[in-house]
């Protein structure tokens, strides 16, 4: 007979539905008896962009020299119904982030970054900051459910009005704006109380639905002399239905924002457990805007987790016609910047780990209302930082079009492209890579 050893030789196995943060988020809970609420966007893995290919050209199609032949990147946004449309160089937008939840420098900072690179920047939440204005050739104003810093005087000043129905991270639910941050100017911006916990509303206090919606749009135009494109914001849970609604109500361009984007501050449950991601959103919105008639006639943007020019051309391929970023336009503003891990480490997070949005106490000097904390930011350099930025995720798109033949960024298409994986072929609706098979429409 063997003996057996009484001595374990094997490891303990962790549970993956009781991982370690599962179980740290369930201590937390039971000690507090409060929900977390944190900023940035979702942090699970979702099928995204990086499941995409492209197909270069080779015998079938030819490629563009890219030391010789132009590749165009100029996208008109908003000539549907406007009389003055946004005319951009690129095809990149930056998404609404509020005064309030950044400093006024990062505000300016933007502005100027956008300039440069000939592109657009938007307001957010909170009103309308001098600053902002001052620095952006094209700005956008969001005019969202809480109404925060809305007047008509404003409202006129912008370029365009975004009306923000949902955000990708938080479809059906509102944004906070947590006391520490409501500082003398954020509470008169907001005619709120200093100090004080803000929680946006979660839909518009005077429309119940598309009917309603149409009207308001009616007013903005009749406020603006029908001179300033209308955009209308969805957060991605029903694109196909939401896109042809806000396109029967009269949006010039319809922005649809995945659950990858970010957010200043909302429930956690809410960022990692409410929408879709950016990827299966695309395709139905065209797919709407195709059967009334209208896709490059209403402008579809895309955000939420856009990152370099790769996810640009991927995005303009499967039919948008710009993006927008949020996230990324902040990293290269210099937030969350390893050089600030210390400071990072004493709040209780990483650079990277993006969890300190919320707190007001950003060492970057980018989302707080710290004057100290916000003077770190040089709004000049961080500007330039931008700029560059925006350059090369243009020309990364440039070169990705070129490759595939194409002197205008908007004609890639989807045939340009096929997946890596399943799922990411049944909601881009594109071939398997290596088949000419899509999930749900057959093929080989």
């Amino acid at each position: 007979m063997t003996k057996h050893d009484s001595t374990p030789n094997t490891l303990p196995r962790l549970s993956a539905t009781y991982d370690p943060y599962t179980l740290s988020e369930i201590r937390r809970a039971a000690a507090t008896g409060l929900y977390d609420i944190r900023g940035g966007g979702a942090k699970r893995k979702v099928p995204h962009f990086d499941d995409l290919l492209f197909l270069g050209a080779s015998v079938s199609r030819y490629p563009l020299e890219g030391y010789r032949e132009t590749c165009n990147t100029r996208v008109v946004l908003g000539d549907r119904f406007a009389s003055k449309p946004l005319d951009l160089k690129i095809p990149i937008t930056i998404a609404g982030m509020s005064f309030g939840s950044l400093s006024a420098q990062a505000k300016e900072a933007l502005g100027r970054g956008a300039n440069a690179a000939g592109t657009s920047t938007t307001t957010g939440d909170g009103g309308m900051t001098p600053e902002e204005r001052g620095h952006s050739k094209t700005l956008v104003y969001q005019y969202l459910p809480s109404r925060y810093g809305m007047n008509p005087d404003d409202l006129r000043k912008g370029d365009a009005i975004e009306v923000v129905i949902g955000q990708g991270a938080k479809p059906g639910g509102g944004g906070m704006l947590l006391g520490q941050k409501i500082t003398d100017r954020v509470a008169e911006m907001r005619t709120l109380p200093k100090g004080i916990d803000q929680r946006s509303a979660c839909r518009h206090p005077d429309w119940t639905g598309p009917d309603d919606l149409e009207i308001k749009i009616s007013e903005l135009r009749e406020i603006t002399d029908w001179e300033k494109p209308i955009f209308v914001k969805i957060g991605a849970s029903r694109p196909y239905y939401d896109t042809a609604l806000a396109v029967k109500a009269g949006a010039d361009v319809v922005v649809l924002d995945g659950m990858q984007g970010g957010t200043a501050a909302t429930q956690d449950v809410f960022i990692e457990h409410v929408g879709i991601p950016t990827l299966a959103a695309i395709r139905p919105a065209v797919q709407a805007l195709t059967e009334l008639g209208m896709h490059r006639k209403v402008q579809l943007i895309v955000s939420g987790g856009i990152r370099n020019g790769a996810d640009v051309a991927k995005c303009l391929a499967l039919g948008a016609d710009a993006v927008s970023i949020g996230t990324a336009a902040l990293v290269a503003l210099g937030d969350n910047d390893p050089r600030w891990e210390s400071e990072y480490e004493k709040l209780g997070t990483t650079a990277g780990a993006y969890d300190d949005w919320h707190e007001g106490r950003d060492p970057a000097g980018i989302t707080t209302q710290d004057d100290e904390l916000a003077k770190r930011l040089d709004p000049v350099a961080a500007g330039r930082r931008l700029s560059n930025y925006l350059n090369v995720m243009t020309l990364e798109c440039q070169t990705l079009a070129r490759a595939c033949g194409k002197s205008d960024v908007r004609n890639l298409e989807p045939e340009d492209l096929v997946a890596l994986t399943v799922e990411a072929a049944a909601m881009a609706r594109v071939p398997l890579a290596g088949t000419g098979w899509i999930p749900g429409q057959g093929g080989y």
